[in-house]
């Protein structure tokens, strides 16, 4: 790949969402900064969305941010999920049932790879299903806090985690059933 399909401003967002996902555990289990942990979430967030808009736009799209986006956000995922459960925002079985959905896909992706076919692509409904669950975190996060903002941002933060997880595993059965379509096509 040509280096100025690999150096440009949605690569480097991308690159620099990566950046965010130790800061965030740091903030978030060693200091306990909350509002720190959030304001990374929320600028994450904002990359994985920037990113892919701008390569888009400015046709800059590459195969480094085809693969590194979606994996991004599932280390994200996974990283504030591990976050959310050793503070008790939330249980396990919510941790199972997404790290399931991302195994499932993972060894469909491989299955994809040993056949020559290309990764799936993210759906709409995929990155609105990333997009809920990266809302709900910051508010499960802030719903560890006492008073009326904790109860709301508990009420808003399992709002979000519903959807997201509903939509996550839809995309993840709407995706598989793609995959396997592609892989039977070449038989």
């Amino acid at each position: 790949m040509a280096k100025s399909k690999l150096l440009n401003v949605p690569n480097a967002l991308t690159g620099l969402r990566a950046l965010g996902i130790p800061l965030f555990v740091y903030l978030a289990l060693v200091l306990e900064a909350d509002g720190w942990a959030i304001l990374t979430l929320a600028v994450g967030g904002a990359t994985d969305y920037f990113d892919g808009k701008l390569a888009r736009a400015w046709g800059q799209e590459s195969r480094f941010g085809e693969l590194a986006d979606p994996a991004i956000d599932r280390l994200y995922i996974l990283a504030t999920l591990i976050v959310l459960y050793l503070r008790d925002a939330i249980p396990l079985w919510v941790i199972a049932v997404l790290l399931l959905r991302d195994l499932t896909l993972a060894f469909l992706t491989i299955a994809l790879t040993a056949k020559s076919l290309p990764p799936l692509k993210v759906t709409y409904l995929g990155k609105a299903a990333t997009f809920n669950l990266l809302y709900a975190f910051p508010f499960l996060l802030l719903a560890l806090h006492p008073g009326w903002s904790g109860t709301a941002a508990y009420i808003f933060g399992w709002s979000f985690t519903w959807w997201g997880v509903g939509l996550y595993l839809f995309t993840g059965a709407s995706y598989l059933r793609t995959g396997i379509a592609a892989i039977r096509v070449t038989r």
